[in-house]
């Protein structure tokens, strides 16, 4: 029998018991004998019913208040498609009253992620999608969601032991991984390699940083013990002259060195002045489909880039508290993005809002 064929009298007809057992039955209301509960489970087997949740879901006229928290961002374009993607998503359900709700806490910042997080709590959220801070204060937060039964979804830098309802990010390791096995098939011969960070305070920005790092370094270990990998700091929130000086001196100070790698969206600001320099035999490899890293990756500064679906992740983490929450469908644990190598043959090709 057709599913759009399939009425509660067929349903109560079949199992033998009234129609009011049989609609609290597949709404899961209380006051139905487990006798007659497996009566009306087992006609709706033998009938092949499956209930249209979408129907359902709207007919239940309830709104819903997602919040997504991540790093406040200024001009980091993958935060904004991030946003954007996420956006997105909520206008794409709006016939089922879902609202999204951005919040932004400073990264080196641990006291302004307690603050938003205290503020998400107190409008009692349906769902969360959550960049993570250092993992002991994103517990805090996440237990207190746990204890309210607040699903949430952990964004970028994934965190298994907060248990989660999903991730969506890349594997880190094994993107930093690539990267140097990417890297190296253009710079094997080299004996030095410049690696750029961004750090405040001793630290990069990230998890997902470290760990691609972590991948990187280990590649290289195993396979070109040899090469030298020597850091250079770009502090955060300086001016672009500071940056550009800094690079001046080291590159004067390291004349061999043709290629250098950044684990962050700003590869641009060693391809720019890379540009500006006019030093055309050097490149470097970085992360993120973001207009200045394209620019420079055309103009030959920068060698590589991988991609990380940033628009897809924001889009995917609002869909998935939808199916959760509002259609109570089963979702997956873990979602790894794609590791996209982009080069300047193939940049144009890059697709990013491909779903």
């Amino acid at each position: 029998m057709g599913i759009d064929k399939i009425r509660i009298k067929d349903i109560a007809e079949l199992s033998g018991v009234s129609v009011g057992t049989v609609d609290r039955v597949l709404h899961n209301r209380p006051s139905v004998s487990q006798k007659a509960r497996e009566k009306v489970e087992k006609a709706l087997k033998e009938m092949d019913y499956h209930p249209n949740v979408y129907a359902s879901a709207l007919a239940y006229n309830k709104s819903y208040k997602f919040y997504c928290i991540i790093p406040k961002h200024e001009s980091e374009a993958y935060w904004q498609e991030i946003e954007e993607g996420a956006m997105n998503a909520c206008e794409h359900r709006r016939d089922f009253r879902v609202s999204l709700s951005m919040m932004y806490y400073k990264r080196f910042d641990t006291e302004t992620f307690v603050n938003v997080t205290e503020e998400c709590l107190k409008d009692k959220p349906d769902g969360v999608i959550i960049v993570p801070s250092k993992l002991n204060i994103t517990r805090e937060f996440t237990d207190k969601l746990h204890e309210a039964d607040i699903p949430f979804i952990l964004l970028d830098s994934y965190m298994p032991d907060l248990k989660p309802l999903s991730f969506y990010g890349q594997d880190s390791f094994c993107s930093g991984y690539f990267a140097a096995k990417m890297l190296m098939l253009i710079a094997s011969t080299e004996k030095e390699i410049m690696l750029m960070k961004q750090m405040k305070d001793g630290n990069v920005a990230s998890k997902q940083q470290e760990n691609r790092e972590t991948g990187f370094k280990h590649y290289m270990r195993d396979h070109f013990p040899d090469i030298k990998i020597t850091e250079v700091n770009l502090p955060l929130d300086e001016e672009r002259s500071t940056y550009d000086q800094i690079l001046e001196d080291f590159f004067r100070k390291h004349p061999l060195v043709h290629h250098c790698i950044t684990f962050n969206s700003k590869a641009h600001l060693v391809g720019e002045f890379l540009l500006k320099s006019n030093r055309r035999n050097v490149q470097i490899m970085g992360y993120d489909m973001v207009a200045k890293n394209a620019e420079c990756i055309k103009q030959g500064a920068i060698s590589f880039l991988i991609a990380q679906h940033a628009y897809m992740q924001g889009f995917s983490c609002v869909e998935t508290l939808f199916e959760a929450i509002v259609l109570k469908k089963e979702v997956n644990p873990v979602n790894y993005m794609p590791i996209e190598i982009l080069t300047k043959e193939n940049v144009d090709f890059y697709r990013r809002k491909q779903l």
